[in-house]
């Protein structure tokens, strides 16, 4: 027997420390931990990613009740695992009454309260971050037993270090794209602006998610994003980017573009812009910048598929562009 939707409730429980740098968070039987948490101090966020490309699981299935837990809660509400609000009509008697008997004298006997600490019970969790209703419940599987250290294979949408991969991409915090300028105050017409990246701040982010199977046996997926690239948009038409693409690529050493460096005088900045006319009137133009993050993964099965999308991550930055007839 299947209900309309049976669910496990979601529990978070998130902290981080002062840097912002390293968290952990528990999301219902996912335990969450590692460097994701970049957004600290200037702001930051999850990474964006093209609309209908790509998001994480709306629901999943996963160890949640002991055969204690399940009679517990069954005895207090046995409607209460259709995750529907309770009612007094005859629909939620009659799935009272089949719920009842399917846990202690039909599918399974007594709870399996025989086999406490053997297995649990394991039950649909809705994404709490999932915002259409529909999806978030589309779960509907009543708990079903699974021994210690194993799971089924009969089940879609179990949990699996695949979506667990998923589920700790969602996790990651990247910091605030905002780039290092020279000059560093106001900029000059046809002098070109050196742009770059403070390598420190930019890194590689990681977060593994992991659920405990019990008997001694974990699942884990871990999910890092390492910075890719940075696109430029001046914020006006009368302006050169550099490159010509307006996209700098990450070198080997780690680092997007170079601070400039005394000599330079009016070469092209690997990473940069020269804006050809001054803002006017006290105006300014909004720099944005773009930082693209690929996203890759490892998991307790093993090296994981090439299938979590690149993210992106933009910030911006006012500058004014001043003009100067003779420069020395």
């Amino acid at each position: 027997m299947e209900a309309p939707y049976a669910y496990a409730g979601f529990d978070a429980d998130q902290g981080g420390d002062k840097e912002g740098q390293n968290y952990s968070a528990n999301a219902g039987v996912v335990h969450y931990s590692g460097s994701g948490s970049a957004g600290g101090k200037g702001g930051g966020g999850n990474l964006s990613v093209p609309v209908g490309n790509w998001s994480p699981p709306p629901c999943w299935y996963a160890p949640t009740y002991t055969p204690k837990e399940l009679k517990e809660k069954v005895d207090a509400s046995p409607y209460s695992l259709t995750g529907r609000a309770p009612n007094n009509g005859p629909h939620k008697q009659e799935m009272d009454q089949d719920i009842r008997h399917m846990y202690s004298e039909g599918e399974y006997k007594d709870f399996n309260l025989d086999k406490q600490g053997e297995g649990k019970f394991w039950a649909a969790v809705p994404n709490p971050n999932e915002k259409d209703a529909a999806k978030r419940e589309s779960c509907t599987r009543l708990p079903f037993w699974v021994k210690n250290g194993e799971r089924p294979d009969d089940v879609e949408n179990a949990i699996s270090p695949q979506i667990l991969s998923k589920l700790a991409y969602a996790q990651i915090t990247v910091p605030e794209t905002r780039v290092e300028l020279n000059p560093k105050d106001k900029q000059t017409v046809n002098l070109p602006t050196w742009v770059w990246l403070d390598k420190g701040r930019y890194r590689p982010l990681s977060v593994k998610a992991s659920v405990d199977l019990g008997g001694g046996e974990e699942i884990w997926a871990r999910t890092t994003v390492t910075p890719d690239s940075l696109k430029l948009d001046p914020g006006t038409e009368d302006a050169t980017v550099h490159p010509e693409s307006g996209e700098c690529a990450i070198k080997g050493d780690g680092s997007i573009g170079s601070p400039y460096k005394k000599g330079s005088g009016k070469k092209a900045p690997p990473c940069g812009v020269t804006y050809l006319r001054a803002t006017q009137g006290g105006g300014t133009y909004t720099l944005s910048s773009t930082l693209t993050w690929k996203a890759s993964w490892e998991g307790s099965d093993g090296a994981g598929e090439n299938d979590l999308p690149t993210g992106e991550f933009g910030g911006q930055q006012d500058v004014t562009v001043q003009e100067i007839q003779s420069i020395n």
